[in-house]
C-alpha cells in the first residue's frame, strides 16, 4: 500500500548515513553526561572512557548494535562501581562493520 511505502521512505531518511561521536552534554559534568553517536549499519560498538593517562576507566558499551541515534551515559563511576575523580577523560567510539572500523575519540570533563 501506499502508506507501507511512504513509511519504509520515512524510516530509511531517519536512519544515519555515517557513524559519528559528539560531544558530551553537560561538559564539564556532574553527576552524569550523555555521549551522543550515530550508527549507520549494524556494528559491534565498543565505548570506553580513559584517563588522561591512557588507563581504561569504564567500559561503557560493548555491544552489536543495529543502525540508529544512539546514546550512552556516563555516571562519573569506573568499572568497579567507585566514584573516579575530578579531571579530564577521554572516551572513544570503536564500531567494527562489514565496511571497516570507525574510530573518533573526544574529551570531556568531571568536576566534582
Amino acid at each position: 500500500t501506499l502508506d507501507a511505502t511512504l513509511m519504509n521512505i520515512q524510516n530509511e531518511f531517519m536512519l544515519p548515513n555515517v557513524f559519528a561521536l559528539y560531544q558530551n552534554y553537560p561538559n564539564p559534568f556532574n553527576p552524569v553526561t550523555t555521549i551522543k553517536y550515530d550508527i549507520p549499519m549494524q556494528s559491534l560498538v565498543q565505548i570506553n572512557i580513559y584517563d588522561i593517562l591512557g588507563r581504561q576507566i569504564k567500559i561503557l558499551v560493548n555491544r552489536i548494535e543495529k543502525p540508529g541515534f544512539r546514546s550512552a551515559v556516563w555516571d562519573g563511576k569506573n568499572q568497579y562501581g567507585g566514584n573516579v575523580s575530578s579531571g579530564i577523560y577521554i572516551y572513544q567510539i570503536i564500531a567494527k562493520s562489514g565496511k571497516g572500523v570507525f574510530i573518533s575519540t573526544k574529551k570531556l570533563v568531571l568536576l566534582q
